[in-house]
């Protein structure tokens, strides 16, 4: 069972679609989670404007095993990941756009 800790991996088989070239931004959601849907808009205008960068959403409910596996407890968690798959960050909530150009900082 996979573990919360920073550097585990996540490959393109898990998450259902391929790693960003430089960094991918994995967001886990719900169907009726508003702040999932602002999370969306946030990662979408950022893998715009960073090249290389991909956004992969996760229904929650229809992968509990890898929400278990994770340690996702609240939707929108957002994991940050290298372009090896590795997790360099983990956020709850509706993040703003100057804190995810940041976080990919650590990933790339």
């Amino acid at each position: 069972m996979r573990g919360q800790d920073a550097g585990e991996r996540l490959s393109a088989a898990e998450l259902g679609r391929e790693l960003g070239e430089r960094a991918t931004l994995v967001q886990f959601s719900t169907a009726f989670c508003a702040p999932c849907r602002a999370t969306r808009r946030v990662l979408g205008e950022v893998t715009r404007m960073v090249p290389g960068v991909a956004h992969v959403e996760i229904d929650a409910e229809d992968r509990l095993e890898l929400v278990r596996a994770l340690g996702v407890l609240k939707t929108p968690t957002v994991l940050v990941l290298d372009a090896d798959g590795r997790i360099v960050r983990r956020a709850t909530g509706q993040p703003r756009t100057a804190d995810v150009i940041a976080a990919l900082g650590e990933a790339v």
